[in-house]
């Protein structure tokens, strides 16, 4: 019986053989991207501890100061500023008719001519006329109108832009109907008086050549030289002047 029991227990294990278990499936690994960190902030800048107070006493502070202006009889004086050329126009002589020029030169030169005739210190006139045709002694003023003879007139104009101007009281003393196409129309006047010593500046339209020469050929001679101040060569540059004048025949207006 033990050898029949046996041989049905092995056949049963034939049967039904013992099968091995699978592993458990793998899962599917993960493909997102890591996370992103944040870069750490940096940290607040921290102020520095305040200085210790000094127990010294605080140091004077020395005042600005400006610089001194500049004086003509300071040590080292700067370089002198380049002389302003001086406004030099055609000089040509004046014409027999030209009564407004007394004979003097007249310069040829393009100036506007400021005009007005005062009544108790009202302005009741005015005008702006050309001129090309300035002198010591008047001026004749270009005009498609004409004022009464003998009328006193205020007039203004610049020898030069940015002269200052000349400023002088005159009189109508000619007029000038055109009678060729030509010809100018408009008055002579004639300066009476001048303001301001204004003219001065109108006299060396006439003079500056000469009286520049003159002066400069001077101021180098050791007489200049040994006087002790501006004034007393000033009045012995006068007295050569008229020394020279007086010895030549050469009329200084006019340079003949």
């Amino acid at each position: 019986m033990d050898g029949k029991g046996s041989r049905k227990k092995t056949s049963a294990q034939t049967k039904n053989p013992v099968v091995a278990e699978a592993p458990p499936p793998t899962p599917p690994r993960d493909e997102r991207p890591p996370p992103r960190v944040a870069p750490p902030r940096p940290a607040a800048p921290v102020a520095p501890a305040p200085r210790p107070e000094s127990l010294l006493p605080p140091r004077p502070v020395s005042p600005v100061t400006k610089p001194a202006p500049f004086s003509r009889f300071s040590a080292t004086p700067s370089a002198p500023a380049a002389p302003r050329p001086f406004f030099a126009p055609v000089i040509a002589p004046g014409g027999a008719e030209e009564t407004e020029h007394r004979l003097f030169p007249r310069a040829l030169l393009a100036t506007n001519v400021e005009v007005w005739i005062e009544d108790a210190g009202v302005r009741r006139f005015t005008a702006t006329l050309r001129s090309v045709n300035v002198s010591v002694g008047g001026a004749f003023l270009e005009s498609t109108f004409f004022l009464p003879m003998d009328t006193e007139l205020r007039v203004r104009f610049s020898l030069e832009p940015g002269a200052p101007p000349v400023e002088a009281r005159a009189r109508i003393v000619r007029e000038q109907r055109p009678r060729r196409e030509e010809e100018p129309s408009g008055f002579g006047i004639r300066f009476e008086e001048f303001y301001g010593q204004t003219e001065v500046a109108l006299a060396r339209l006439f003079l500056d050549t000469r009286l520049r020469a003159f002066a400069e050929e001077y101021l180098r001679s050791p007489r200049a030289r040994g006087l002790s101040n501006e004034l007393e060569r000033v009045v012995d540059a006068l007295a050569a002047w008229e020394l020279l004048k007086a010895h030549t025949s050469t009329d200084t207006w006019r340079g003949e």
